[in-house]
């Protein structure tokens, strides 16, 4: 098992950026796929972005892709999402987690066995 815990969000005018990171603690941290999930208030929990356990392969949700980036660290065990272009409808608690399923980049919530208690994102003028 790993303990994830997200820092970074908060209030953010439309078209501005803010980065996002998850610092993980416990098991070896190249033993999983990382991710990004969000979830808006009535809404479901949906996938973000997702980066393989050495960082060579990644994957974004299409509403994402070109705004967002994500990273991660091994040496420091974290993981990282650079957001661009904030739109109000990228408002929500952001959630990390990690997956063990290592021979397949999964952007499924089900494959994911540890997450972090999330934090919020909030794009607003």
């Amino acid at each position: 098992q790993v303990q994830l815990v997200e820092s970074g969000g908060g209030l953010v005018q439309p078209g501005g950026s803010m980065r996002l990171s998850c610092a993980a603690s416990g098991r070896t941290f190249t033993s999983y796929n990382m991710a990004w999930f969000r979830q808006a208030p009535g809404r479901e929990r949906e996938f973000v972005a997702v980066i393989s356990w050495s960082g060579g392969a990644t994957d974004y949700n299409l509403s994402v892709k070109g705004r967002f980036a994500i990273s991660r660290d091994n040496a420091k065990n974290t993981v990282d999402l650079q957001m661009n272009h904030l739109k109000p409808e990228d408002t929500a608690l952001y959630y990390c987690a990690a997956s063990t399923l290592l021979r397949v980049l999964s952007i499924r919530a089900e494959n994911f066995q540890d997450w972090g208690r999330g934090t919020q994102v909030t794009v607003s003028s």
